[in-house]
């Protein structure tokens, strides 16, 4: 593959991304969630079992004191709440609630949408195997933002 290929995959691939993001972003909105998609990014992560806020911080690529920050917004607007840890007595755990859960599913939903927009486009069958292919190249990264 040529350089300029490359370059060309890699503009299509984070035009995707970027595009994806702010369909299920919009799509959050719209079903009643106030967000931003650093918390879809966030719930990613805290998502089934919770986390610290230096867990959170290191996910999304940010200090810890940026991560607390994002976890009082998320408190604040009813999305997570802090526990006692189960094991470590001076860290919290950050879970999240029923609210929180709710706009995960909303994020859910828009994500299929956008999915089968895509569908529309390409196939069925050419969209799984896209899904095939960038699961062997990007198999368990953390879903995050290139801040």
């Amino acid at each position: 593959m040529q350089n300029s290929e490359a370059l060309a995959l890699s503009a299509a691939l984070l035009a995707a991304a970027g595009e994806l993001t702010r369909r299920i972003n919009d799509g959050v909105v719209a079903r009643g969630f106030e967000g931003r998609p650093s918390y879809g990014f966030a719930f990613t992560r805290l998502a089934p079992d919770g986390a610290t806020v230096s867990e959170l911080g290191a996910h999304l690529g940010v200090t810890k004191q940026a991560a607390s920050q994002l976890v009082d917004e998320l408190v604040r607007k009813g999305y997570v709440e802090r526990r006692p840890h189960p094991v470590d007595a001076r860290a919290r755990l950050i879970v999240l609630t029923e609210h929180g859960w709710e706009c995960t599913r909303a994020a859910e939903e828009a994500a299929a949408e956008a999915v089968r927009a895509w569908a529309d486009v390409l196939g069925e069958g050419e969209v799984r195997a896209l899904s095939d292919r960038l699961a062997r190249i990007a198999p368990n990264g953390p879903i995050r933002p290139v801040w």
